[in-house]
């Protein structure tokens, strides 16, 4: 195993090897002890083997760094840097990768094992898409699949399905093209670090979604995916409304970024992917069991744009009756009336 340090001007990356892999795997870890082992051990265990694995150590305050030097694995790198944050720590694992693709994992999530595969394949035979991304498997905090899964649109993605509805879906789903990287790289030297940034480091929240529609506003390089569930995306209720503010703020400070780029799409498509920001909010705060913020985001969904209901009524539903039986069900019920709605579901 390798390692660099980002922080440091003396010291040099490791010498390249032979061969430049096909895949360059970016695993960012904060507080990631937990998971670690499980997310790692899916990479290692893919069936494709080209790859390889660039872990940051964003400032952890606990034993990533140590779980990943105890791994011994040529593929397998470490980078330790101060805190910048999820973006950050992207970017960091962008410079330090050195394949044709590179693919996102974070550090609670894990790998279908046949995941690179499918998404190498997918991108060497379809040479117009530039972000190729998966279906995903809910998964609960104990890694037991909870027979839910996010299955977004795969074809014929355009950009106002991007602003609107996000298909990528989660942060451990996309594997990208390196020219689409190059294409988006910016450098903002009055932040004081003069490396390239592809996620903007100034966003601590929705740095995803704003990557993904300034790729599709700027770009010609397309975006499509694969139905098959390739991704497990864990599902942690700490913390989900708590924030939704800030999320929103967030998402909103995105939505201004690409504004820039194309205002004439962004006013045409605005009040939609605002109504499927607020519902997505909601769900959030159902699931934090914040029944105020449920109830109130999902009517601001609706007045920002009624038609959610129409163009996709059982989610939208679900979340409205989701919301008003929080409001009025003691806490307890409620979770023995979702529990059996899940078990259903997975049956």
């Amino acid at each position: 195993m390798n390692f660099y340090n980002e922080n440091s001007s003396n010291s040099k990356a490791p010498a390249p090897f032979k061969k430049r892999p096909t895949v360059s795997v970016v695993i960012p870890m904060y507080n990631a002890a937990k998971y670690l082992r499980e997310c790692v051990d899916s990479v290692l265990a893919q069936t494709y083997k080209d790859f390889e694995i660039i872990a940051i150590d964003d400032g952890s305050p606990d034993n990533c760094a140590e779980i990943i030097e105890s791994y011994d694995d040529p593929r397998l790198r470490l980078v330790r840097q101060q805190n910048r944050g999820l973006a950050g720590a992207r970017n960091t694992g962008i410079r330090q990768s050195r394949g044709r693709y590179v693919a996102f994992l974070d550090s609670d999530d894990s790998w279908h094992p046949e995941k690179l595969e499918r998404h190498v394949g997918h991108l060497d035979h379809n040479k117009e898409v530039g972000v190729s991304y998966s279906a995903s498997a809910f998964m609960d905090e104990d890694s037991n699949p909870l027979g839910l899964f996010q299955t977004p649109k795969t074809r014929n993605v355009q950009a106002q399905d991007i602003f609107c509805r996000n298909p990528v879906g989660n942060g451990s789903a996309p594997v990208i093209r390196r020219e689409v990287l190059d294409a988006i790289k910016f450098i903002r030297a009055e932040s004081g670090h003069f490396g390239h940034q592809y996620f903007d480091e100034t966003f601590r929240q929705s740095e995803d979604v704003e990557c993904w529609l300034r790729i599709a506003l700027s770009t010609d390089w397309k975006f499509a995916g694969l139905d098959a569930a390739l991704t497990n995306y864990r599902v942690n209720g700490e913390g989900l409304s708590a924030n939704w503010k800030n999320q929103l703020a967030s998402w909103e400070r995105s939505v201004s970024n690409n504004a820039r780029i194309n205002m004439d799409f962004v006013i045409k498509w605005e009040n939609l992917a605002r109504a499927y920001q607020y519902r997505y909010l909601a769900r959030r705060a159902v699931q934090s069991r914040d029944a105020k913020a449920a109830g109130e985001l999902i009517k601001r969904a609706l007045k920002s744009d009624v038609s959610i209901l129409v163009r996709e009524f059982g989610r939208t539903g679900a979340t409205m009756g989701c919301a008003v039986l929080l409001n009025i069900m003691r806490p307890t019920r409620y979770d023995n009336l979702e529990r059996q709605v899940v078990n259903l579901v997975a049956a």
